[in-house]
């Protein structure tokens, strides 16, 4: 497809980015936009594989506290979830068992496939943490021991989980990843820093992501190759 009639059907404001940072080369533009499609859906497939990890991980810990039925019931009456200070988190799970039991479709499997991730994320934060009974960083068996100089905790977690949903949301929406944030400059460094957070987060789990993986993984190759674009746009602009 010639690069008019790309632009067309993806707009010329979606484009101008790309263009600019192109030097207003538009055979590079093309070419760029595609490699951002395809970084987008190999780091999109790392971090699907992640979500799954952890929440079958939290649920296998809360289980064996609570029953299977945890989830459903930390939203109840008196459940650890029933309390105003976590209405966004709740009104997902009661939006998703309503849709379950209207539909005569409720399992304790389905209700937790039907979470967000930002459902994992905030039950790392300070309050659901607690209410949860402090017991989620179970989940990391091989997480470093925490020192003066670093602690290791919920927090932390939740930290880095939340750079890992932000980036997700942003794939989600289709936006570019190939970017500086809020620049017209080529670079995947900021992908590539969410990438290695999952990779050393599958390892505090106690989980071979290099197995895991196989063959779904194309993050570094076509971050390369957008390294390659990157370079050659700046060696025409001297």
């Amino acid at each position: 497809m010639n690069y008019l009639n790309f632009e067309s059907a993806m707009s010329s404001k979606r484009m101008r980015r790309y263009l600019n940072a192109c030097g207003g080369d538009k055979r590079k533009a093309q070419m760029l936009y595609r490699l951002n499609l395809r970084l987008s859906q190999e780091m999109f497939t790392v971090i699907s594989c992640y979500e799954v990890s952890l929440r079958n991980a939290i649920d296998r810990i809360m289980s064996e506290a609570m029953g299977e039925d945890w989830l459903r019931d930390a939203i109840l009456p008196g459940g650890f979830f029933d309390n105003p200070l976590f209405s966004g988190t709740t009104r997902i799970m009661h939006k998703a068992y309503n849709e379950l039991v209207e539909n005569k479709n409720y399992s304790c499997s389905k209700m937790l496939s039907a979470m967000e991730f930002g459902v994992w994320k905030y039950m790392f934060s300070a309050s659901q943490y607690r209410a949860s009974g402090r017991r989620l960083l179970k989940v990391f068996p091989n997480k470093p021991k925490s020192s003066a100089q670093m602690q290791y905790n919920n927090q932390y977690v939740f930290n880095e989980m939340d750079a890992i949903n932000r980036l997700r949301n942003r794939i989600a929406h289709h936006e570019p990843i190939c970017f500086l944030q809020n620049q017209e400059t080529i670079s995947t460094s900021h992908l590539l820093d969410c990438y290695y957070r999952i990779l050393a987060l599958f390892k505090w789990m106690d989980i071979d992501s290099k197995s895991l993986l196989y063959g779904l993984d194309h993050v570094i190759s076509i971050s390369q190759q957008i390294e390659i674009l990157r370079n050659r746009v700046y060696i025409n602009q001297q």
